[in-house]
């Protein structure tokens, strides 16, 4: 039985991922980490990772960055694995990550969702037949009015992952209204889109002459996101001290 500490227990994510647990045969939360401990929780809460005295194969963290520090620094002394979810890094804080990750496994991916990162794979092997072929590539993605940012993360990850595999040379194309100028080659165009309550709906888009491909993937609730946090824990356990990601998880 894989014995997981759950970073952040009482936020909505670590919630959504404590009820994915209990479902899981092969796995059990053992204890969980929030400065709110107001939550009743099957597993017992510490208000801060040093008070955890709990012995676990794994942490999963969807925290907040202020946090991440103190967790880390604790995932080395125990010699413990950590699936990092928190998002919102320091250039220094991401230089730690990476020193981190000499002396325990790290995983960290941009998007969690199982479905996303086989996405980026495919997308790898549709770029290297149609970009050369002629076919022009855009990228729309939708989130709900909320979300702060634009594009997403994950948009400029599946783009960096087309882009990978054409050698580096596409530029990106945020916004076409300020400059009035026919459309390059060598170019991925995305855009955004914001409103209502759309969890996150990502569109790749490769038109060629009268054919157009296109690979989409929609996230109905954030579900998807712990579901893969909990399979990258279980992924992550016994792993070698290095950088992963959700590519290794999946096989790709």
């Amino acid at each position: 039985m894989i014995k997981m500490m759950m970073h952040g227990c009482n936020g909505k994510m670590g919630r959504m991922i404590t009820e994915i647990v209990r479902n899981e045969e092969n796995a059990v939360i053992a204890a969980g980490v929030d400065s709110y401990t107001g939550i009743a929780n099957d597993y017992p809460v510490f208000d801060s990772v040093e008070k955890c005295d709990v012995d676990v194969d794994v942490v999963i963290d969807f925290s907040n960055a202020g946090a991440v520090d103190g967790l880390l620094d604790y995932c080395v002394s125990k010699g413990l694995p950590v699936v990092l979810c928190t998002t919102g890094l320091s250039e220094e804080q991401l230089r730690k990550v990476d020193e981190a990750s000499k002396k325990i496994a790290v995983l960290k991916s941009a998007n969690m969702s199982l479905g996303i990162n086989l996405l980026m794979g495919l997308l790898k092997n549709a770029a290297k037949v149609l970009a050369p072929a002629g076919f022009d590539i855009e990228l729309v993605e939708r989130h709900h009015n909320q979300k702060l940012d634009a594009p997403s993360g994950t948009a400029l990850a599946l783009a960096d992952s087309v882009n990978e595999a054409l050698g580096g040379e596409y530029r990106y194309v945020y916004d076409r209204s300020q400059v009035r100028a026919k459309r390059d080659s060598h170019e991925i165009g995305i855009s955004a889109v914001r409103g209502g309550s759309i969890v996150g709906d990502h569109e790749v888009i490769f038109a060629g002459t009268d054919e157009v491909i296109e690979f989409k993937h929609s996230a109905y609730s954030r579900s998807v996101f712990g579901k893969g946090a909990v399979e990258a824990g279980k992924f992550l356990v016994g792993k070698e001290a290095g950088m992963y990601d959700m590519s290794d998880v999946i096989g790709l």
